[in-house]
């Protein structure tokens, strides 16, 4: 167990699976107390148990992070809970994916409202306790289809606003000793981007190898290296970094 988060807490949303199940797990493995958030409390529960059972410090929540007042009271549990709110991964997603002429308003909205509006309400509950303590550590879950990725119109749009909501938050909670960075990570072999293989008639493992072909470094991320820059973010090795997007995505361009 490493120590660089010794006596901290943080909370890391869409925790139970994936680069969210990751990263808790490594903030945990470095000293943290962490909350795992999942919209399941039984799978956020699970991985808290398995975090426990290798030596760290967890819990699960449940909690729906498109809902304000379940967001708030989530946040408010966790402080009830541990005394403090140090750390906030706003890591929750989901993808509905289609072309733009097909696209439902349903989708559009299903996919903004949890991988963006989310992170507005994970972001407003947490800094009232960042401000009084003058001291915080955001991350936030871009990607690299901010840049554009056909029949992700949604997830593009979702994604883009969430390096815009960093850049803004890391200026007005700066002078509160609160850095607000964020992750964007590129092809990561996940459940998540398994699906859209499906979405594509395509198989996981195919899927992967076509985007190993097009990645400079021949091959996918795992959830653990996404994790490990999150985390790094999240510490205070990254003291004077605020208002940042990292790519992680293997050179690709």
């Amino acid at each position: 167990m490493g120590s660089r988060f010794a006596g901290r807490v943080a909370i890391v949303t869409g925790g139970a699976q994936g680069i969210g199940a990751a990263t808790a797990k490594r903030l945990a493995s470095e000293g943290a107390t962490v909350a795992v958030v999942d919209l399941s409390v039984e799978k956020s529960a699970a991985l808290a148990k398995e975090i426990s059972a290798e030596g760290g410090t967890a819990a699960g929540y449940g909690c729906d992070v498109t809902d304000e007042a379940a967001v708030h009271a989530m946040t408010e549990q966790v402080v009830a809970d541990f005394g403090r709110l140090d750390v906030l991964i706003n890591n929750a997603g989901i993808t509905r994916d289609d072309l733009l002429y097909k696209m439902s308003a349903a989708d559009w909205h299903a996919v903004l409202n949890t991988n963006l509006t989310s992170m507005f309400y994970c972001c407003q509950a947490a800094q009232k306790h960042m401000v009084a303590g003058k001291y915080g550590k955001i991350v936030n879950l871009s990607s690299r289809s901010a840049l554009g990725n056909r029949g992700q119109v949604n997830y593009a749009a979702a994604k883009a606003g969430v390096q815009g909501l960093t850049a803004t938050l890391s200026i007005e909670l700066g002078p509160f000793n609160i850095c607000v960075n964020a992750v964007a990570p590129g092809y990561v072999a996940t459940a998540m981007t398994a699906a859209t293989a499906e979405r594509v008639g395509s198989s996981a493992e195919a899927h992967q190898k076509w985007a190993s072909e097009h990645t400079p470094l021949r091959r996918v991320a795992q959830p653990e290296e996404i994790a490990s820059v999150v985390a790094f973010l999240a510490s205070d090795d990254a003291s004077f970094v605020t208002g940042q997007t990292l790519y992680v995505n293997g050179g690709a361009r």
